[in-house]
């Protein structure tokens, strides 16, 4: 199928972001193995495409799994035979794992979720033997979190790009980390990727969410609102804080 001028030039521009991003941060080298975890939404599975197109080239030397953690005990669904489709056609390994928790009684669930994700692919990751985890949070995820982390906590914490964890010995990080939300969207669109069969029932029931609808509102005060506060968060002046 012929590719259109628009698409070449948006993908063109997609990809040196994330290559940037992998060389400010110094994210991916050779000879690592990358564990890149899969939910089925978009940004995940543009974070997989890109960085199994990546690592195609020859003079990239590293190795791409991908995992796909289902959760039994939460009612959503996505297309699994999808997810094997395509890490087939990409020539990545596929790797999935079932697991199911409950409710806790001060916590809310998506944080239950998401911490109990982590740790399986953390599991995963040690049987593969990976030395780095990579997630498909965007620019829009950090901007999110930094101002949920003032707003809630009344901390000044976002999602950092890389992440060392256990004692240096593995590395958490986010190739998307120079990338929005709406340019994921865009990529998806692009690639054609399904939507999920069905939907978690607590996805939208998160201050998460709230806050990204402030952001937008934010937006319309000031246009560059999403790069100028994720630019802000390199540029602090310590000197006129308390």
């Amino acid at each position: 199928m012929k590719v259109s001028k628009e698409e070449k030039l948006f993908m063109r521009s997609f990809f040196g972001k994330v290559g940037k991003a992998i060389f400010d941060y110094n994210m991916i080298e050779e000879g690592d193995r990358v564990l890149v975890g899969i939910s089925g939404g978009k940004d995940s599975l543009t974070l997989l495409n890109v960085l199994a197109s990546r690592a195609r080239s020859q003079k990239n030397n590293y190795t791409i799994i991908a995992a796909h953690i289902a959760v039994d005990s939460l009612e959503y669904e996505v297309d699994k035979s999808y997810l094997e489709k395509m890490c087939e056609e990409l020539g990545v390994e596929f790797v999935s794992k079932s697991i199911s928790f409950g409710e806790a009684v001060d916590k809310p669930m998506c944080f239950v979720c998401s911490w109990n994700r982590r740790k399986a692919l953390f599991e995963i990751a040690k049987e593969y033997n990976c030395n780095k985890l990579a997630l498909g949070h965007h620019k829009d995820d950090s901007i999110v979190s930094l101002l949920m982390s003032m707003m809630f906590n009344g901390t000044i914490a976002a999602m950092p790009p890389k992440l060392a964890m256990f004692d240096n010995t593995f590395e958490l990080i986010r190739p998307l980390t120079y990338v929005t939300n709406a340019e994921t969207l865009k990529f998806s669109l692009y690639k054609k990727f399904p939507l999920q069969k069905k939907n978690c029932q607590y996805e939208k029931k998160t201050n998460r969410d709230a806050v990204a609808e402030l952001l937008n509102k934010m937006e319309e005060l000031s246009p560059e609102v999403r790069s100028n506060i994720f630019s802000s968060m390199k540029n602090i002046r310590k000197e006129y804080l308390p």
